[in-house]
């Protein structure tokens, strides 16, 4: 079978070869033989087969294939051995040795017996160590040179030959080392060039630049081990020379040339391959570098073409062309700064476009691929550049076509503003008359340059910018030339006419207001006709009825003074309606701004390393809900607002359509404070420097983001002032209503802001019901429990309570001190106890003090003094409550009626069908006499029957509607305590709970105030009038005559309370009871009669 070979290298026999019972001096024969002596080796016998195989294989590989292929010359020298041990050396290297044998000459033992003993013993044993080659037995060293040159024997075997064997050894090991460093590098190289050959080129840059990296780390690797082995063969080769450059005559042995030869050829072969390698590896570098230099501009290419998309999209928005001047310049503004910042993407689009001619010299591989992307980089980039510059012209174009409306608007307003300034009395004398012709036409000849000419030359030069809107707009402001100048033709007859005249002129006399009718003001899309004169006809655009065909001078003359007070009056409304609409686009123009140049920035990655990491996810801090109110503005109420441009005395109706949504202002102002807090932590960020420089803002962002609360507070402002010159005309009402509307939100807005300071509070204060007032009073307490010197104290010595009104509970809080700066300076509020409006009763009206009224609680138990700052707060604060009370009454009326009806049946009352009349805003609830009644719900000015109260148990309450002689009239007599108040505690001074109390008994009594509410239309009552109470009936209604007129009729109890009022009955009031009753009637009024509701603490009254 056959095997394959492996050669054997010194380093892997070197302790073997180290033994050196056998060498390879360098020698040769004469005819060129290599010579391997065996010399004296005591132990040879010893020698492993392996090893005694090993080593001679070696050595017989060493010379050339030439040299060896002539065949060995073995030296064995036995001088210091036995016969014995020569023989069996002889047999062993005869049996063993790999190579051909040329001659074999053994140096015999040198002793007499044993020289004498292996000559005999040779011829006996002649056959036996018969070899393929002649074996020669010498006695001696000289007959040894006989056959090989003294020069060709080591020292050893009396020749001259330098032969050194662990030198050999060295460097045996150093050239094969080096032969296989050489065999190995050519390897890698051979290897590593077919990986770089057959590497796919990756598609995309990182890649790319990783694969470019790896292979060139590795080819570094592969010229360093190059270097390494070079100059290792240098080494090698210059150790082998070394004899000879020290001694010129020193000639090397052939094994020395042969090593000299073989490590010359190894490093030749070292060269030739780094050189194959360097030209393989300069074309697979320049290919990578190509490939990553083509992925670099693909995704520079993708990105570029990206951005130009973005731009692109971005710069076809710009369909807009304004809806004014300021628009325009915004809007040319805007594309400006979008050019500016397009630039940097188009010049980096150029720039990728110009490599095209750089990929081309350098003739890339992929080049065919690139000049397309090129080419589309150069389209894209023009294309870019011409829309730019196309939309730009069309704005400006529209610039100048707003510059033409405003122009011929302007002179229109100084028109108008020239016929209502001319004065009326000055015009009615000839020479009056022709100054102020001679006026209007110095006013006309300034319209050359300022009005509109011809309206189908502008539709025809901006038709590609005229939209439906811009039409409509040009319309009106043409519409609007033409009213002018025909104001401006009538005026000039008339003035002409009294020019004309030789007439003395006629006194101007003021006339009556109720001499003429006057004239309402026009509403989209509805036009009365009313009778005026011809002038005012034409300045209010209304269609009325022709006057008189004949009129006097002094008529003209008051009609125009009428005239030019609605002229005037007009002007004015059109001015406030221009400012409100011109501030509420530049008002939308700002918020679209910070949205934008700062909202927007902050999502914006290219400016995230500007934004602090504190700062960032606190945009929705930062500016609150202001998107919202931007859509709400731009897409709704700015539209809204520009369809009544024409009719500014009906915009009330715009805010109040749109009221609700204004709410949305609450929530922004809610978190002003956060936004503010925030705002002073990063206002010296770079990243809001940057956006302010970017926007070109004078102001930092704090002052756009105090904006929309300048705005709703301007509202109110504007709506006064429409409001002031709108007094007779038709959209008055609405204008009132809206301006109430508007500052009901401020107040809401106000409220608010107080209520999100209040801190202590456990619950959740939204469970509470709409917030309806706050403010700071003055408190006493006043309760039924607690120490004496408690109370007395607390009579004197005031507490100072913020006061908070819910729907379903009023909390005391105590004001903290203010500190901080800007929003932060807005107060706290610290919570104390709270009390349940199902469970509370007021008493209006405090003896001594205009500014008190008393909130009670639990019939009385708790009672709190109030003292608001003036007597208009405290009205309104007590009818507020009187409201919510009311309601909380009717509510529970309701509900027990509706379980009254369904277990019993209800029982009519005793009174005509006629006798109820609709209810009006202000009802007056009363409770049920029984469960097994229906309560008929009527009010005091609505209604003229309602059912009498029974009065509750002391200590239940919530105080019922009654009335009180010493009410203000704003509060309409109300009174809700549960007796008279002469003092802070009633019941001290009374006696009793009782003591305030006044029973209705059969009587005569006098009327102290009118009564014709109801009831009936024969049944009324006049101050003065003597009535008597004949029978008390069902459900609290009492039998009335009146002596005065002799009418009758049922009149609920509560009703007769105010209007007998300290009236004595000669039968039964007494001279205390007259009194009580004149000081303050009231009675108690707890829903817990008809809903049970608990009538106990809304929480623990806390200090």
């Amino acid at each position: 079978m056959h095997q394959d070979i492996i050669p054997l290298y010194a380093a892997d026999i070197q302790d073997q070869l180290k033994k050196q019972f056998a060498y390879l001096s360098g020698g040769r024969g004469g005819d060129g033989c290599p010579v391997i002596t065996f010399p004296d080796y005591p132990a040879f016998s010893e020698i492993p087969e392996k090893e005694f195989q090993n080593v001679l294989t070696y050595l017989t590989s060493i010379p050339s294939l030439r040299d060896a292929g002539i065949g060995f010359i073995l030296v064995i020298d036995r001088r210091q051995d036995k016969w014995t041990s020569v023989k069996a050396s002889i047999l062993r290297i005869a049996a063993s040795f790999p190579g051909n044998l040329q001659l074999v000459l053994v140096l015999r033992p040198a002793g007499f017996f044993h020289r004498a003993l292996s000559d005999i013993a040779f011829r006996f044993n002649k056959d036996e160590l018969k070899m393929k080659v002649p074996i020669i037995m010498l006695g001696s060293v000289s007959e040894l040179q006989g056959y090989i040159d003294k020069t060709q024997l080591t020292e050893d075997l009396g020749g001259t030959l330098d032969y050194c064997h662990n030198r050999w050894l060295s460097r045996r090991t150093a050239i094969e080392g080096f032969a296989q460093k050489v065999k190995q590098t050519a390897q890698i190289l051979q290897s590593f060039g077919t990986e770089l050959a057959e590497t796919e080129l990756p598609n995309d840059v990182q890649s790319t630049s990783s694969l470019l990296a790896t292979h060139t780390e590795k080819k570094d690797k592969m010229k360093e081990d190059i270097r390494v082995a070079v100059e290792q063969g240098s080494d090698i080769l210059g150790s082998i020379t070394k004899p000879v450059t020290e001694n010129p005559d020193y000639k090397l042995n052939q094994d020395q040339l042969d090593n000299q030869t073989t490590v010359e050829r190894l490093l030749a072969q070292l060269h030739e391959t780094e050189t194959a390698f360097d030209e393989f590896w300069m074309k697979h570098q320049q290919k990578l570098e190509q490939c990553l230099r083509l992925r670099n501009f693909e995704q520079n290419f993708r990105e570029v073409k990206t951005a130009l998309d973005i731009v692109s999209e971005r710069l076809s928005a710009f369909t807009d062309v304004g809806n004014s001047r300021s628009h325009v310049e915004h809007i040319l503004k805007d594309l400006a700064n979008f050019k500016e910042k397009s630039d940097e993407t188009v010049t980096k689009a150029k720039m990728l476009a110009s490599e095209r001619d750089a990929f081309i010299q350098s003739n890339h591989y992929a080049v065919d691929s690139i000049i397309p992307k090129c080419s589309e980089l150069h389209h894209l980039c023009d294309a870019f550049t011409t829309e730019t510059e196309r939309r730009r012209k069309l704005l400006n174009k529209s610039l100048e076509l707003h510059d033409l409306l405003e122009k011929s608007m302007k002179w229109c307003d100084e028109g108008i503003y020239l016929l209502a300034s001319q004065p009326v009395d000055k015009c009615q004398s000839q020479d009056g008359a022709e100054s102020a012709l001679q006026e209007i036409e110095r006013f006309l000849d300034t319209g050359a340059g300022n009005k509109i000419k011809e309206l189908n030359k502008i539709h025809e030069e901006y038709a590609h910018i005229l939209n439906e809107d811009l039409k409509m707009h040009v319309q009106k402001v043409f519409q609007k030339q033409e009213s002018m100048e025909e104001m401006f033709q009538k005026r000039q007859v008339s003035l002409k006419k009294l020019a004309a005249k030789q007439t003395r002129p006629v006194q101007p006399v003021a006339p009556r207001p109720e001499a003429f009718v006057k004239s309402p003001c026009t509403s989209p899309g509805l036009q009365r006709e009313n009778v005026s004169n011809s002038e005012s006809s034409a300045l209010r655009r209304v269609n009325y009825r022709k006057g008189k065909s004949e009129m006097t001078e002094l008529h003209q003359s008051r009609g125009g003074s009428t005239m030019d007070d609605e002229e005037n009056l007009a002007v004015l409304r059109q001015h406030v309606m221009n400012e409100l609409i011109e501030t509420e686009r530049a008002y939308v123009e700002e918020l679209l701004c910070v949205l934008e140049g700062y909202a927007a920035e902050m999502d914006n990655p290219l400016m995230a390393h500007l934004i602090s990491p504190e700062l960032q996810n606190k945009k929705d801090i930062l500016f609150g809900n202001m998107e919202e109110i931007y859509h709400f503005h731009n897409r709704i109420f700015l539209r809204e607002l520009e369809t009544y441009v024409e009719y500014p005395e009906l915009v009330g109706r715009c805010f109040l359509d749109q009221m609700e949504d204004f709410q949305i202002y609450e929530k922004y102002c809610q978190n002003k404070p956060r936004s503010e807090s925030l705002w002073r932590q990063f206002s010296d960020s770079v990243f809001f420097q940057e956006c302010q420089r970017k926007l070109d803002h004078k102001l930092s962002l704090d002052s756009y983001l105090l904006k929309p609360v300048q705005r709703i507070t301007k509202y109110q402002l504007l709506l006064k002032e429409m409001l002031k010159y709108s007094k007779n005309c038709e959209g008055a009402e609405d204008l009132q209503e809206a301006l109430t509307s508007i500052l009901g939100i401020l107040k809401a807005v106000n409220d608010s802001m107080h209520q999100i300071a209040i801190t202590g509070y456990d619950g959740n204060l939204n469970e509470l019901g709409k917030l309806l007032m706050q403010g700071s009073f003055n408190v006493w307490t006043d309760h039924k429990k607690g120490h004496t010197k408690v109370k007395d104290l607390a009579r004197f010595k005031p507490m100072q309570r913020h006061l908070f009104l819910h729907e379903k509970a009023v909390l005391f809080c105590k004001k903290r001190e203010e500190n901080g700066e800007g929003y932060e300076k807005a107060p706290s509020y610290s919570y104390k106890h709270s009390l349940n409006m199902a469970a509370v009763g007021i008493t209006e009206n405090v003896k001594g003090d205009a500014k008190k009224f008393e909130i009670w609680y639990n019939a009385r138990e708790e009672v709190y003094i109030v003292q608001a700052p003036t007597p208009e707060v405290k009205a309104t604060w007590v009818n507020e409550i009187r409201k919510v009370l009311t309601s909380q009454l009717q509510a529970c009326r309701e509900a027990s009626q509706h379980r009254t009806l369904e277990q019993t049946q209800s029982l009519p009352l005793p009174l005509p069908a006629s006798s109820c009349a609709s209810p009006s805003r202000n009802h007056i609830r009363n409770t049920k006499k029984t469960e097994e009644k229906k309560a008929d719900l009527t009010s005091l000015e609505g209604c003229g029957t309602t059912v009498a109260p029974k009065y509750p148990e002391k200590g239940k309450g919530w105080a019922k509607p009654s009335h009180s002689l010493d009410a203000s009239e704003e509060n309409d007599g109300w009174s809700s305590a549960e007796e008279a108040l002469n003092s802070s505690d009633a019941e001290e001074e009374g006696g009793g709970g009782g003591a305030g109390e006044m029973k209705l008994t059969p009587g005569k009594y006098t009327v102290v105030t009118d009564y014709d509410k109801g009831v009936s239309e024969e049944f009324t009552m006049k101050s003065g009038d003597l009535v008597q109470l004949i029978r008390e009936g069902e459900d609290g209604l009492w039998f009335v005559k009146n002596l005065s007129s002799g009418r009758e009729a049922w009149i609920p109890a509560n009703n007769l309370l105010m209007l007998i009022g300290n009236s004595k009955s000669a039968q039964s009031l007494s001279s205390s009871e007259s009194g009580t009753a004149s000081s303050n009637l009231s009675t108690s009024s707890s829903c817990s009669d008809s809903c049970n509701v608990s009538s106990t603490s809304f929480s623990d009254i806390k200090g």
